[in-house]
């Protein structure tokens, strides 16, 4: 769902406004983890993750509708003229109003299936910890799924034919890239660090989408980009500064449990399985949580 919604959302939409409107994820993804109480928001960490993400929301709009003067900078070096002409005919294929509506609804409802994703995704690596067999095993579904539905809405045997031309080359990446290796590493962030802290790395598109639009397609950088930007590590760092409170609220929590258990009191609870991380000394399991939360950054 959430490919095909944004696959058929980008044809009736623009690159700029579905790039956007991708950024409304980490915002959707808080929701309905607040709504299914996986996500506390009622202490002081929760309105701060709650503010974060209402500034990623609002950086990643400014980066798109805001354009603002030119920032002066360097022209690229890069001069591709498949990419000129590509440009010049979506500029004349976006000129109706109707198709915008249609792209931009499907591209939100992409959207909402990538956090329930994320949620699923989360709930399953308690059982079944296993990120590189649950990808292959979705690959597969979708791909069934995906073939029924361009069986239906394709006739035309001209349409599947694949040259070495750039539908290759964007067939091969979306699969291998963005299906394969993309998914793999984000299933295995969630079981790490939860469905909230791998969204929040989604506003870093537009970030990724300027340089390279710069870069290769010859953008120039406005005022409007610079200050998005800003919002959105300002908002990014908020939420993970929230998630960051948790953790501490929660190791706080063990060790009070485990308190009660070396004395003998009657504790709240079970112990869970993660025996190993807590039954280091404090200044370890801080140190093993920091490079943990380290690694997975860098893996989103």
């Amino acid at each position: 769902m959430n490919q095909v919604f944004y696959f058929v959302g980008l044809k009736y939409s623009r690159p700029t406004v579905a790039s956007a409107l991708n950024n409304t994820l980490p915002a959707v993804t808080f929701a309905l983890t607040a709504t299914l109480k996986m996500e506390p928001v009622a202490a002081f960490a929760g309105k701060a993750k709650v503010a974060g993400t209402a500034l990623c929301v609002v950086g990643s709009m400014l980066m798109t509708f805001y354009r603002g003067p030119l920032v002066r900078t360097l022209d690229s070096p890069i001069h591709w003229p498949y990419v000129q002409r590509t440009m010049t005919a979506e500029a004349a294929a976006h000129a109706g109003g109707h198709a915008a509506v249609l792209g931009a609804t499907l591209v939100i409802a992409s959207n909402v299936a990538w956090a329930v994703w994320f949620i699923i995704q989360k709930k399953m690596s308690n059982t079944f910890s296993s990120p590189y067999t649950t990808t292959v095993l979705m690959a597969a579904m979708a791909s069934v799924q995906s073939g029924v539905i361009a069986v239906a809405a394709e006739h035309r045997l001209s349409a599947w034919a694949l040259g070495f031309d750039i539908r290759l080359i964007g067939s091969l990446y979306a699969g291998v890239v963005a299906s394969g290796i993309v998914i793999a590493v984000m299933s295995w962030c969630i079981q790490v660090r939860g469905p909230v802290f791998v969204s929040m790395f989604s506003p870093m598109m537009l970030i990724i989408v300027a340089v390279v639009g710069w870069g290769i397609l010859g953008e120039k950088i406005r005022v409007g980009s610079v200050i998005g930007a800003v919002f959105i590590v300002v908002g990014l760092y908020t939420v993970l500064w929230g998630k960051g409170r948790d953790l501490v609220a929660t190791e706080t929590a063990e060790d009070d449990e485990e308190k009660k258990i070396g004395s003998g009191e009657p504790s709240n609870g079970a112990v869970d399985g993660a025996a190993v991380l807590r039954s280091c000394p404090a200044a370890h399991r801080h140190e093993a949580t920091v490079a943990r939360d380290l690694q997975c950054s860098v893996m989103a």
